[in-house]
């Protein structure tokens, strides 16, 4: 015989799937849902903490549950790879390779990097996929004096983000988000279409020896968030 608790995850889960339940909309208390289906408050709490877990719901304290939004969400304050977010979530990731080579970059970027405009540095742009559907688009630059055998990396095998970690330990980054249109080629690679907007990230980060990578990444802004936690102590409060 099926638990309690998941016979209420499976009703929630399809009013979800059937619209009757919408991103936003509050779920029944815990008692509610107690009295509704018969069973103790504990089940009741076991159910919700579950969908909770699996990023169906979203508790906000004091406001009660509700219908997470769809869209899957990065922390702003930290750097994961794309790859492990997606299987954190228990989601397909799968990745296409545009380019992986060595190529100039321009004045700026090669500059970021401590190199002159006519120096080739490494270069790579991927796509990244959640169950099957474009969810980033990854345009990076590496310092070839630091990893220097990235360009013998199987990037369908090895993440970058792992790959950098393991040669070149992070210390610090700088992050600029901006809201940009799609252009037809951004477009295309996203499976979006040319005009929708997009989250751009402009990413820089440090290990011990200098920069190692500049990156840019594009979401598609129906299919992605940003969010963080803050915590404030008494002095941060003004």
């Amino acid at each position: 015989m099926q638990p309690q608790f998941v016979r209420i995850k499976a009703q929630l889960v399809s009013a979800i799937e059937q619209g009757s339940l919408k991103p936003g909309d509050k779920i029944a208390s815990e008692n509610q849902l107690a009295s509704d289906f018969g069973v103790s408050r504990m089940t009741a709490r076991q159910a919700l903490s579950e969908l909770v877990a699996e990023g169906i719901l979203a508790r906000s304290q004091g406001l009660g549950t509700f219908v997470s939004d769809e869209r899957p969400m990065s922390s702003m304050l930290t750097i994961v790879g794309i790859k492990q977010e997606i299987e954190q979530r228990h989601h397909q990731y799968d990745v296409q390779v545009l380019s992986h080579e060595a190529r100039r970059a321009d004045k700026v970027t090669a500059g970021y990097l401590g190199y002159e405009a006519s120096q080739q540095l490494f270069y790579s742009q991927l796509v990244h996929l959640e169950n099957r559907l474009p969810v980033q688009l990854e345009t990076r630059w590496v310092n070839q004096r630091i990893a220097t055998d990235f360009l013998l990396q199987d990037l369908t095998q090895v993440s970058i983000n792992t790959y950098l970690h393991r040669v070149a330990p992070l210390t610090e980054a700088d992050h600029i988000v901006e809201a940009i249109h799609a252009d037809a080629r951004t477009a295309s690679w996203l499976s979006i279409t040319t005009g929708d907007a997009c989250l751009c990230i402009h990413r820089r980060t440090y290990c011990s020896q200098g920069i190692v990578s500049v990156a840019t990444l594009i979401h598609p802004g129906s299919r992605y968030r940003l969010g963080s936690h803050l915590q404030f102590t008494a002095t941060d409060k003004g």
